[in-house]
């Protein structure tokens, strides 16, 4: 690759922008999700460069994902080509992703020894607790989280209710932002009851992250 190449799943501007967006996709998912292409496309409607990367079992074809210490790792080397394709300083970075995506982008930023800076942190459908094991809870590292958070999750997600996020979010040192789709699964599909078709329901969690991030 020649310094000037962007890779796949770059979108938006290679200059001018003062922030920038990574979408790290979730375990049983891939970059060219339909959840984050959304995203990705309403951040560079507003001229808000974002990567989406695969991690690498994803690359490698299988389907279950890898040790902690590789997601992360792929997340580190992911912002890092981020910033320098964007050409903004690493602490103009949001982090995030969906699910498994966002939380690894979570553990990256509070890493007790080497956190990666980050500007927000942007957590779509943020797995709380496995479906059906409230007591297992993935929210020890959020004391360690200064930065602007953005949650946007589904109401009838089961890997946490929204009771269920806001108490824990409390933890969470710096402002926190909910954005709730209305009956939304853990995929933010909403029911038919609700009047939102699921195209409805992505435009809603892409209009919530561009929100976010121009508001930082």
């Amino acid at each position: 690759m020649s310094p000037a190449a962007a890779p796949e799943g770059f979108q938006g501007p290679k200059r001018g922008a003062d922030r920038a967006v990574l979408l790290a996709h979730g375990a049983g998912a891939d970059m060219h999700s339909v959840a984050l292409k959304v995203v990705a496309d309403a951040l560079a409607d507003v001229k808000v460069p974002s990567l989406r990367f695969n991690f690498p079992y994803r690359n490698a074809g299988r389907r279950a994902p890898d040790r902690p210490p590789v997601l992360l790792a792929a997340v580190r080397e992911a912002a890092a080509e981020l910033a320098r394709v964007a050409k903004v300083p690493p602490d103009r970075l949001v982090l995030g992703g969906r699910s498994m995506g966002g939380r690894i982008g979570s553990l990256a930023a509070s890493d007790p020894d080497d956190p990666i800076p980050a500007l927000g942190l942007a957590l779509l459908s943020y797995p709380l607790h496995p479906p059906g094991n409230p007591e297992k809870l993935r929210v020890d590292h959020f004391k360690r989280l200064a930065m602007p958070v953005l949650f946007v999750s589904g109401t009838r997600d089961a890997f946490g209710t929204p009771a269920e996020l806001k108490r824990h979010a409390k933890k969470v040192k710096g402002p926190v932002t909910f954005c709730w789709i209305e009956t939304g699964d853990h995929s933010v599909k909403p029911l038919k009851s609700s009047g939102m078709t699921a195209a409805d329901a992505q435009r809603a969690v892409a209009e919530a992250v561009v929100a976010f991030v121009t508001g930082l």
